[in-house]
């Protein structure tokens, strides 16, 4: 299973010159999503960039915004509880957070030129965490694959018009895979580090897109249990 906290970090030159890269390489340095599956071994698990395919995240024009398309491989799946709050704000609060997650994601398991939708949901210091959390990834020769399950995700507004988003994941259902050959790694075993609690701020932009400003977060957290 996977441990996903994206702490921002106080080293905020580093994590810079770590967002930019990034952005600017996808990480892998890959030519494009349909080519990283050349090297897959047979018998393993398909590459994420092969099997890439539309993420069950909100529709990307439903609101009217000029969204990046964002595709998970289909050995991904994130399951977001809770539905609709009946609260249109709070909804479309909830609904880029949940494009967020899909971007962070998206940004591991697909190795490409550009993630453009990863600076589209966030900024600040919730895109250097976000940045620094996905080149670790690459820096290990490792990807996941399996479901991750989002729960108790609650919207809060504040007087300055930023909104607060809390909520908890499940990661026991995903395991490692090698970035290289395409294995996983079904051996390891799930433990309390695998239910964390993320508390996030939200800005929403001139584009009429809540972006994460800023992200914390507690592993083991009992609250999640």
């Amino acid at each position: 299973m996977r441990t996903r906290t994206t702490t921002a970090t106080a080293t905020a030159a580093a994590a810079l010159t770590t967002a930019v890269a990034l952005l600017l390489t996808g990480c892998g340095g890959g030519s494009d999503s349909d080519d990283s599956g050349k090297d897959e071994i047979a018998g393993a698990d398909t590459g994420a960039s092969a099997s890439a395919s539309p993420s069950p995240s909100p529709s990307a024009s439903e609101d009217g915004v000029d969204r990046p398309e964002i595709k998970l491989p289909k050995d991904i799946e994130n399951v977001f509880e809770g539905g609709s709050t009946g609260d249109a704000k709070k909804d479309a609060v909830l609904a880029d957070n949940e494009r967020r997650v899909n971007s962070i994601d998206e940004a591991i398991v697909v190795d490409a030129e550009k993630h453009p939708a990863l600076e589209f949901y966030s900024k600040d210091d919730a895109l250097l965490s976000a940045a620094t959390y996905i080149k670790s990834f690459y820096d290990n020769d490792r990807s996941f694959t399996g479901k991750t399950r989002y729960y108790e995700r609650e919207v809060t507004f504040a007087k300055d018009g930023s909104a607060t988003v809390t909520y908890c994941m499940d990661s026991t259902d995903t395991y490692p895979k090698d970035r290289k050959t395409g294995k996983v790694d079904r051996s390891v075993k799930a433990s309390p580090n695998d239910y964390v609690f993320y508390n996030t701020r939200l800005e929403k932009n001139t584009e009429g897109v809540w972006q994460t400003t800023s992200v914390s977060s507690t592993e083991a957290a009992k609250r999640c249990m």
